[in-house]
């Protein structure tokens, strides 16, 4: 456990078993875990897949927590919730219930077998940037990169607010 509570984002995505209602629930159940306190959420986002095309489109959003929780634990309970959700990871980029993806620990650069912060690719990914400009404009990235400068290398493509 962290003594200082960190400032984290995370992604919230779903395209099964009624999306909006999926990510919503995920948003409340994100702001009950322990150690966590959930500051601000995001508009939620309709983006269609990325990789297979035979899926349908996904509800997106991104969150703001305070945590005490080290990176680790807190990717333990974001995965129990998507256990809770009934995710099944069937294919890579496929469809599925719940995705909630650590995106930001803090200032922290993080590189091991379970968990790269910042989330690889969040950078090229409109319903990811989309959200996060819409909780946080002024953020930078770790390693130093604005937010703002990759929002315009980043059209929104199909991403639509909803």
């Amino acid at each position: 456990m962290q003594k200082e509570p960190v400032r984290c984002f995370i992604g919230l995505g779903s395209n099964l078993n009624s999306p909006l209602e999926q990510v919503s629930q995920a948003i409340e159940e994100i702001a009950s875990l322990p150690g966590c306190d959930l500051t601000t959420s995001s508009s939620l986002y309709k983006s269609a897949p990325i990789g297979p095309q035979d899926q349908p489109d996904f509800i997106n959003a991104v969150v703001e927590i305070y945590t005490t929780l080290d990176p680790h634990s807190l990717l333990d309970q974001l995965q129990s919730l998507e256990q809770q959700h009934q995710r099944i990871r069937e294919r890579h980029w496929g469809p599925r219930t719940l995705d909630l993806d650590l995106l930001l620990y803090g200032n922290s650069i993080i590189q091991t077998e379970r968990l790269t912060v910042p989330h690889a690719f969040m950078q090229e990914r409109s319903f990811v940037l989309y959200p996060l400009a819409e909780i946080s404009p002024e953020l930078q990235i770790p390693g130093g990169e604005q937010l703002s400068s990759l929002l315009v290398a980043c059209p929104m493509g199909s991403l639509v607010k909803i």
